[in-house]
């Protein structure tokens, strides 16, 4: 891995991270920042659609610009089962009526999004291969440990707390997969 690469990726993880724990650390008063940890249910489930649906976009500039079958497999699961999580939690939405409530930490990760797929679309081939690979790692970690850690202790409705534990699962797999993308793009 060429040191702009793993440079770039790394700090791109220790943000992610830095913010989220930074996020947790905090108690919600009035003169702070608000905190994950205080999101309502609804508010929770719009993080995770836009979360789904900034790993879909990053998986569709992936399939646009990689010629690496590894990279591909990865971005056409991160295409599936993003999109079949995000049915199963309108269908959810749906059943409850309730509509899913914007934030600031949705406001920010597509913030971050715009940024990062604007950075990525500037590199290509191996370069591009490697970024794609650790942002995947690095924003799945971040998100597991957003979903475990706060998000499903903190959801009211049982419902919604069945739906978030069964995409965890997921999602951890998409860890270990997006392990094993970087390990072959690093070869």
């Amino acid at each position: 891995m060429s040191k702009t690469i793993f440079t770039r990726s790394f700090i791109t993880g220790v943000l992610m991270l830095t913010i989220l724990i930074a996020a947790f650390s905090v108690p919600a008063q009035a003169d702070k920042a608000p905190s994950p940890a205080d999101l309502n249910d609804l508010e929770i489930a719009h993080v995770a659609y836009i979360a789904d649906n900034i790993d879909i976009r990053y998986a569709h500039l992936a399939l646009a610009k990689s010629k690496n079958p590894v990279v591909i497999e990865f971005a056409e699961t991160m295409v599936r089962d993003h999109n079949g999580v995000n049915k199963q939690a309108l269908a959810l939405l749906n059943e409850l009526n309730a509509q899913p409530q914007d934030n600031f930490l949705s406001q920010q990760l597509n913030q971050q999004a715009d940024q990062l797929v604007e950075e990525m679309s500037a590199l290509s081939g191996e370069e591009f291969d490697k970024r794609y690979a650790e942002n995947e790692l690095a924003y799945h970690q971040a998100v597991n440990g957003l979903v475990g850690g706060t998000f499903i202790p903190n959801i009211e409705n049982p419902q919604m707390k069945a739906l978030f534990e069964q995409a965890l699962v997921i999602f951890k797999a998409h860890e270990d997969k997006a392990q094993e993308m970087v390990n072959a793009v690093n070869k």
